[in-house]
């Protein structure tokens, strides 16, 4: 009795134990399959990298000639508008310049008209020889006849065959001076004179020239790494400053090589940064996948092939857009560190473009205004010289 009294209160607390292992191990394995569910659904739909950073064109503001820096109207963190003049040089030798193209090509212009005059000279000779040697030749006609009645001497005879041959010789001379003559004026308008058109080459050159001398910004952005400074003599493609369009960024994120498997063009991504932290996602695609992986394009790459090797895991810098929209709500700048995971559920696109780009990329007009504006002032020149000539 006193046995089966003593073993029951023991087996009381095996069984509860039993009970609890049972219960844990059943929340243990509810969890791994719903673990599991997670990653089969959802987790394995992803890639996800935090070796991010957010990156963009930096354009560099170079000097297109040389000069002395006299005005700087820009500096660091300003925001500059497309066209808006940045750095100002010295004028004084550029408009020396100008002022001698453009008395060059007045002159050319006049030169060109005394050439077309002097054409017009040699066509008068030309008519004139003409006429003379009209003239000879019916005096010798009128009088050779009468050799035969012996009405006139043999000397005038031969005197009037030698007129006859150098009123020839002369109409010849005459002709062949207006052919060069017009080999100079010829097929063409006086402004389109090809010494006309060389002398308004050279005007335009100076007159570009002397408007670079204003140096613009050739996109919106804001300035940084100014390094010019006010009474520095610079050479042509000397860099001065730079400009950042911050409403043109995207996210370089680098993915390790196991995790391009599955990464298609347009798939879609979602961007955190570090600077808003998980509060604010920026939206945005894959563009992009690089040619090579970071390794290969370092200034000092891996020479595996040399020495002992350990093998490290490659990553390949891939390109996701950032919509603007949400870059206009919240700014981000250049190198900023983020976060990218993109959605992997579709896996029917390319990994790589099939085609060049069509249009897009950058480019800017704020250069193209120089080209008409000197044309028109070489034109105005040319007008101004012409006087009644075309």
């Amino acid at each position: 009795m006193n046995t089966t009294t003593d073993a029951t209160p023991a087996a009381v607390p095996n069984g509860r134990r039993r009970r609890i292992l049972t219960i844990v191990a059943s929340v243990f394995a509810v969890l791994g399959i719903l673990w599991f569910l997670l990653w089969f659904v959802v987790l394995s739909e992803r890639e996800k990298t935090d070796d991010a950073y957010v990156g963009g064109n930096q354009v560099t503001v170079t000097a297109q000639i040389a000069g002395t820096v006299v005005g700087v109207h820009a500096d660091n963190t300003d925001l500059v508008n497309a066209g808006q003049v940045l750095v100002r040089l010295d004028p004084t030798d550029a408009g020396t310049a100008l002022n001698r193209a453009a008395s060059a090509l007045a002159r050319t212009v006049r030169q060109a008209r005394q050439q077309q005059a002097m054409a017009g000279q040699y066509d008068a000779l030309v008519t004139r020889g003409r006429l003379e040697l009209a003239r000879a030749a019916a005096d010798y006609a009128r009088r050779s006849p009468l050799l035969a009645e012996q009405a006139v001497a043999p000397e005038e005879i031969t005197h009037a065959e030698e007129a006859v041959a150098m009123a020839r010789a002369s109409l010849a001379q005459a002709q062949r001076q207006a052919d060069a003559a017009r080999a100079l004026v010829d097929g063409v308008p006086l402004r389109d004179n090809p010494a006309v058109q060389e002398a308004k080459a050279l005007y335009r050159d100076a007159w570009v020239n002397a408007s670079r001398n204003a140096i613009v910004a050739p996109v919106t952005g804001y300035v940084a790494l100014r390094s010019v400074q006010l009474g520095q003599h610079i050479l042509p493609g000397e860099a001065l400053l730079s400009l950042i369009p911050l409403q043109h960024l995207w996210v370089e994120a680098n993915f390790k090589e196991g995790q391009l498997r599955h990464l298609r063009l347009g798939q879609p991504a979602q961007v955190r940064s570090d600077l808003y932290g998980g509060a604010v996602i920026f939206h945005g695609k894959v563009i992009g996948m690089a040619a090579g992986t970071g390794a290969a394009f370092s200034v000092l790459p891996a020479q595996n092939a040399s020495g002992n090797w350990i093998k490290v895991v490659q990553r390949v810098p891939v390109r996701v857009s950032i919509a603007p929209e949400d870059l206009a709500r919240h700014p981000l700048r250049i190198g900023l560190s983020t976060t990218v995971t993109v959605d992997t559920h579709e896996r029917g696109g390319a990994m790589l473009a099939a085609a060049p780009r069509a249009s897009g990329g950058a480019s800017t007009d704020v250069y193209t205004a120089d080209i008409a504006r000197a044309d028109a002032a070489a034109d105005a020149i040319i007008t101004d010289n012409l006087g009644g000539a075309r």
